[in-house]
């Protein structure tokens, strides 16, 4: 490596570290629940984006009342935060899919840490495929894939099948990102915009209110 493109690197870790890309996060911890203040453990690289704790303590605020007893499916998991947030808060069971083996590993290794690994199930494979086999419904599904890559749409329309009527989809996209205003039976209830990032909420057609 040049001295140049050295320098870079290391300009690009100190920016991470103070802040100014927020989406890289030292420490992740379980906000409150069963494992609260439990740190988590995440994958390293620029290409990971784990979703940041005013994302997520956003995304816990809006379905805060929904979360115990049900079922959740965190699609491309990564570290597995969302899905173990969930259980930590009394989520009956937490399924996370991701196709990277190191993500699964994290999982794991998260899952043991805050002593949920009774109540998540890990598939390592690709979410979409995931999707197109038969896995049983859901009451809440966080869907936040690589930004900028097609797949959330796709994604959001395969899951609107696997959700029960009476559950809720959470997407996170960048706020210049459009999603469409129906996906299968499910109809976009309202977007949360905090910073660059929205929080599109669906819920089915039927469910009357936000």
């Amino acid at each position: 490596m040049g001295a140049a493109a050295a320098a870079a690197g290391s300009k690009d870790a100190k920016e991470r570290d103070m802040g100014i890309f927020p989406y890289q996060e030292k420490v992740m911890r379980v906000i409150t629940g069963s494992a609260r203040g439990r740190r988590l453990q995440t994958l390293e690289g620029q290409e990971v984006r784990p979703t940041p704790e005013r994302i997520k303590e956003a995304v816990f605020s809006i379905i805060q009342f929904q979360i115990e007893g049900r079922r959740f499916l965190d699609l491309f998991a990564g570290s597995g935060q969302m899905g173990i947030e969930a259980l930590s808060r009394g989520a009956r069971e937490a399924v996370f899919v991701d196709s990277r083996k190191d993500s699964v590993q994290i999982i794991r290794e998260n899952l043991e840490k805050t002593g949920l690994g009774q109540q998540g199930r890990v598939v390592n494979m690709d979410s979409l495929a995931f999707l197109s086999q038969p896995n049983g419904k859901f009451d809440l599904a966080f869907l936040d894939p690589p930004y900028r890559t097609g797949l959330l749409e796709k994604a959001l329309e395969m899951t609107s099948a696997v959700v029960k009527p009476g559950g809720v989809i959470l997407c996170e996209h960048p706020a210049d990102e459009e999603l469409p205003a129906q996906a299968g039976d499910f109809v976009k209830r309202r977007d949360y915009r905090h910073g660059k990032i929205l929080i599109s909420l669906y819920r089915h057609k039927d469910v009357v209110g936000s």
